[in-house]
């Protein structure tokens, strides 16, 4: 089924042809199908929320396609970004399952879909299947150790420019030295959201790291030109 922004709509769990690929829709056929019933699908566009910090927890959202970034905020309005979701990460678990309010804010960084469950549904599915209930302790634990990552990044790193090259580095991971274009979805005060600097900072970086010749940018697309420099540079 055809949507707006040139989606297409995944509205049956049963037949989606990449739930293999995703941790909690890997599942068996009945838990699945369950999956399929509790379930309520929505396309959204970019900067759409789809809860916010502080919020009560109705439920999860199950991201079937594009991409949401999950930020925290100080009261001096300073945002962090925690993450950028990818399609078949559940968003806002940690919140519904401990039923204390969402610790994030969820929004739609390009169009996407995305699956929403009510949390009372949720535990019920639980309960009903134990299997689902360990790769929801799977993802918690990915979300665990995400969020150790980014107390490391942030923490330890002693300057912007390691934090960039630590950042480069993950999103090129598991890739050969320049092999994968990789598409920048985000912009330089978001990338700076991610590292905890300045937008004029990361255009520096940018400018900077191009100069060396340690990443190329094709409009949107970025490549990493030298892995093995980022890497010192990280280690240094």
């Amino acid at each position: 089924m055809r949507a707006p922004y040139g989606l297409t709509i995944l509205d049956n769990c049963v037949t989606c042809p990449i739930r293999e690929e995703h941790l909690f829709c890997n599942l068996s056929l009945p838990a699945v199908q369950k999956l399929n019933e509790i379930k309520s699908t929505a396309v959204y566009p970019k900067s759409a929320m789809l809860f916010i910090e502080g919020q009560q927890p109705r439920g999860v959202f199950v991201l079937c396609t594009g991409k949401a970034k999950l930020s925290t905020s100080s009261s001096e309005g300073k945002t962090i970004i925690i993450k950028i979701s990818e399609p078949g990460d559940v968003l806002g678990l940690n919140a519904t399952i401990s039923n204390h309010p969402y610790e994030v804010t969820a929004e739609m960084i390009e169009p996407g879909q995305a699956n929403f469950i009510t949390r009372d549904a949720l535990l019920h599915f639980l309960r009903e299947h134990g299997e689902v209930a360990l790769r929801v302790a799977e993802q918690l634990s990915q979300n665990y150790y995400t969020a150790y990552e980014e107390i490391r990044t942030l923490g330890l790193a002693t300057s912007p420019a390691e934090k960039f090259a630590k950042l480069l580095l993950s999103w090129d991971s598991g890739q050969t030295n320049g092999s994968k274009q990789i598409k920048l979805t985000l912009t330089h005060e978001e990338i700076a959201e991610m590292i905890g600097t300045t937008r004029e900072t990361v255009s520096r970086l940018f400018s900077d790291f191009k100069k060396k010749q340690l990443l190329q940018l094709k409009g949107s697309n970025l490549v990493i030109r030298n892995k093995a420099a980022l890497e010192k540079l990280v280690r240094s």
